[in-house]
Order: C-alpha cells, then sequence, then structure tokens
C-alpha cells in the first residue's frame, strides 16, 4: 500500500521521523541495505533518540509497518473510490484508483510491508507478522463491496469475497515486483488493467479498461 514519500521528514517528534524515514529508506534499499545510521541521518535524529524509541532494528520494522498501517488506512478511508452507489462500481474504482497512485520514482508508490514482507518473511516473524496483519487487514476492506455486488448480481461461483479480495493485493503486489525487476512503472499498471478485466468477467460486465 503506497503513500507519498518523505525524503524531508517533518519537524516534531522523533519516533514519527524515524518511522517517516524508514518508510522512504526500506522502500529504496531494502530492509537489510537499511542501517540505523541512515535513518537517523534522514530523520536529523542521533543514535540515542533512535535507541530511546526503539530496542533495536527489528523493533523499528515492527513499528514501521504498524505506521504504515495506520497512515494508510487513513489515506484510503479517504479516497473517492468509495463514492459510487453500485457497490461494483465501488470495487472497480478501487481498482482504477489504485492504478493512478502508481506515480512518482518506484520507491514512491510501491509498498512497504510488501518490501519487509517478501525479504524477511523467514528470519523475523515479528516483522512478517505486522506486515501480514497490514496486507491482509486492507485486503478485507473490500470484502464488503465484493460481497454486495455478487448478491446484487446474483453470482455464484467457487471463490469467494475473501479470496477475490485477497487476489487482488497479490497482483497489486506482484505488479510492483514487475515494475522493481523492469525498472518501468507501466508494467504494474498493466496488472492492475488485468485485474479490473478479470474483475468484470466474474461479474459479466463490458470491459471498459482504456489504454
Amino acid at each position: 500500500m503506497p503513500r507519498p514519500s518523505k525524503l524531508s521528514p517533518e519537524r516534531g517528534n522523533a519516533r514519527t521521523r524515524l518511522l517517516e524515514a524508514a518508510q522512504d529508506i526500506i522502500r529504496s534499499k531494502g530492509f537489510a541495505a537499511t542501517t540505523v545510521d541512515d535513518l537517523c541521518k534522514q530523520a536529523e535524529v542521533t543514535k540515542g533518540a533512535f535507541f530511546h524509541h526503539f530496542d533495536s532494528k527489528e523493533a523499528l520494522g515492527v513499528a514501521a509497518a504498524e505506521y504504515w498501517t495506520e497512515t494508510t488506512s487513513a489515506f484510503f478511508a479517504a479516497a473517492p473510490y468509495h463514492l459510487p452507489d453500485d457497490p461494483l462500481d465501488r470495487v472497480l474504482a478501487y481498482v482504477a484508483f489504485r492504478r493512478a497512485i502508481i506515480v512518482g520514482q518506484i520507491a514512491e508508490f510501491t509498498c512497504l510491508v510488501g518490501t519487509m514482507a517478501q525479504e524477511v518473511y523467514a528470519i523475523s516473524p515479528d516483522i512478517r507478522e505486522a506486515c501480514g496483519k497490514s496486507i491482509f487487514g486492507h485486503a478485507a476492506t473490500l470484502e464488503g463491496d465484493i460481497r454486495a455486488a455478487m448478491q446484487a448480481r446474483r453470482i455464484q461461483g467457487d471463490w469467494t469475497p475473501e479470496s477475490l479480495a485477497r487476489h487482488t493485493q497479490a497482483v497489486i503486489q506482484g505488479g510492483f515486483v514487475l515494475a522493481k525487476a523492469g525498472n518501468d512503472p507501466d508494467l504494474a499498471r498493466e496488472s492492475l488493467d488485468h485485474l479490473d478485466r478479470y474483475i468484470r468477467c466474474l461479474f459479466n460486465v463490458p470491459d471498459e479498461v482504456e489504454a
């Protein structure tokens, strides 16, 4: 789940500035390559301040995932894809919104918790759990609209609102990986275009993705 980058952290609480710095640096360099020195330099705080707020770099990683969840939840809750009256239109508007916010440098639009989950899932259960809670929690916000759309259109199948909601995140996170591998944001946008087509196919509505 992307959010705007803050290369110049806000003044104020040192803990918040460190978390803002973590979101930017980890998305750019990865968790392992991000050092405490990197974080302190960008946040403009001392190492003493870092260890006052976090017992370790891993503790910072957990807190960064939680902070990401908090800030992106507010961002998506206020997004315009909630406005349509029809639940399927809201689901499709969500996909369109996710495509629309693929802007700027790759590190600016990609997902902190997706990045960390891929990197540390086997070596840091605490970070993995925090990242999973964020990703699956965001997916769950789509379930109500998907369920309502299925009921309104009398759609039945061997899939559920929960599984389709998770699939949306699989496509989005996979699109981010492709964008990184190809150094091309259009690869992520392409993935969202296919997700739009797939959902329309499930609900038997016309394909309206624009080139």
